[in-house]
């Protein structure tokens, strides 16, 4: 039998004991017993349940029989432990754990929208995200209009007698603009909308479910899992909408069957613990490094620097022990001096050429040619994404000033940066 310990209770400001409850905490104090007295829980490694009696596996079918389960698409004890850790994180009523990213955004946005429904979404968001709403929900009956998410008149002028949806990353994919989720949330109570937040960039640092968004969404597969070996997502919201999700006849989570398998939960489970350290130690590095390319007079964006558009907007949002996040992105010109630059820095091993971010490694990649590929090559242009972009996910390096200096050598060998000593 697994035993629990239920998350102590807190009050609308967060506030535990007289004490500030942080997000980490409410992670922390989720506390599971393996069926043998394992310190981890017991993975429940079964595609399908069995019953002592018929009822009962009908109830359970019907939704009416708590802690009984009947088919992993449609619960297990793994994804459901995952599902309240990150719920608690979040500070939600509930989430419902998907195989990918993609899979958590397209049940939400599916969930919500129906033929002749329309959304208002962030002109800068990820390529699949984007790909999706532009490509592939029309054939739905479903329409987008994209916006500047940092213009809230564009945001109100957008919004249509049919339109449901608000939908915008807290830190945008790959720009890094900053989201006023505060007065999105007003803006989608007037009009009585769902505001869907996709907080991947930053977890712990924001809590956009205590800044007024209906839906949060995280793609697991990055930070929160952080060693870059399992694709996840995550919807956290209310009972009433997670439940509407894994509906066995109408549910987009249920019906698409985004599940995810329970090894991978548990694992990501484990990961999770260790998530405030990790991005105490991401927003560290980059927020030094941000300081540091700036200086050399790389055009850096980073949402911890007084430079960038939304910085005091992110300070007032941010949960200030976990920084501004891992994120950052410098132009060096071009893409063919972009590319000499990343190859020279994984050859030096510096981090890899890869996509994805959250790793232990440093990650860096060209979006305009990879993650924001999707977008077309004139939108690139007119949202900023110019073709010399690096976007980085900086690493847990133990030594950020060697690799400062790492860096800065291969930047001076590639010509992006003028020697010192010329």
């Amino acid at each position: 039998m697994i035993l629990k310990y239920p998350i102590p209770k807190f009050d609308e400001n967060d506030n535990f004991l007289k004490m500030k409850y942080k997000p980490a905490d409410r992670i922390q104090d989720l506390q599971y017993f393996g069926e043998f007295g394992g310190v981890n829980p017991s993975i429940s490694d079964s595609s399908t349940y069995t019953f002592l009696s018929a009822k009962t596996m009908f109830d359970t079918f019907e939704g009416n029989a708590e802690g009984c389960y009947l088919y992993s698409r449609h619960s297990s004890p793994s994804n459901l432990y995952l599902g309240e850790a990150l719920a608690a994180m979040e500070g939600t009523e509930t989430a419902n754990v998907a195989a990918s990213g993609m899979g958590a955004i397209t049940s939400v946005i599916l969930q919500t929208c129906k033929s002749g429904d329309h959304i208002v979404c962030s002109r800068t968001i990820y390529g699949g995200t984007y790909a999706f709403l532009k490509n592939f929900a029309p054939q739905l009956g479903i329409e987008t209009t994209f916006v500047d998410i940092t213009k809230i008149e564009a945001v109100e002028k957008a919004i249509q007698q049919n339109t449901k949806m608000i939908y915008c990353e807290s830190v945008s994919n790959p720009l890094l603009e900053v989201a006023d989720i505060p007065t999105l949330s007003r803006i989608s109570t007037v009009h009585e909308l769902q505001l869907v937040v996709d907080n991947t960039f930053s977890p712990l640092s924001i809590n956009p479910q205590k800044l007024g968004a209906d839906v949060v969404i995280h793609s697991l597969t990055k930070f929160i899992n952080g060693s870059s070996d399992t694709v996840g997502g995550v919807v956290c919201g209310t009972k009433d909408f997670i439940n509407a999700l894994r509906n066995v006849n109408d549910g987009a989570a249920m019906l698409l069957g985004p599940t995810m398998d329970s090894l991978r939960a548990a694992s990501i489970l484990k990961n999770l613990r260790t998530l405030h350290i990790r991005m105490k130690q991401h927003s560290k590095n980059a927020a030094f490094l941000a300081e540091k390319f700036q200086q050399d007079g790389f055009r850096t964006v980073y949402p911890g620097l007084e430079s960038h558009p939304g910085h005091e907007l992110f300070r007032t949002m941010m949960n200030e022990d976990y920084g501004f996040g891992g994120m950052l992105t410098i132009d060096v010109g071009s893409l063919d001096k972009a590319n000499d630059l990343m190859e020279l820095m994984q050859e030096r091993n510096l981090g890899y050429l890869a996509v994805s971010l959250g790793f232990y490694k440093t990650l860096f990649s060209a979006p305009g040619t990879s993650t924001s590929s999707e977008i077309p090559l004139e939108e690139q242009q007119e949202m900023g994404l110019s073709d010399g972009l690096i976007r980085f996910s900086i690493g847990l390096d133990n030594d950020i000033e060697r690799t400062y200096q790492m860096m800065k050598d291969c930047m001076v060998e590639v010509g992006v940066l003028k020697s010192e000593l010329a």
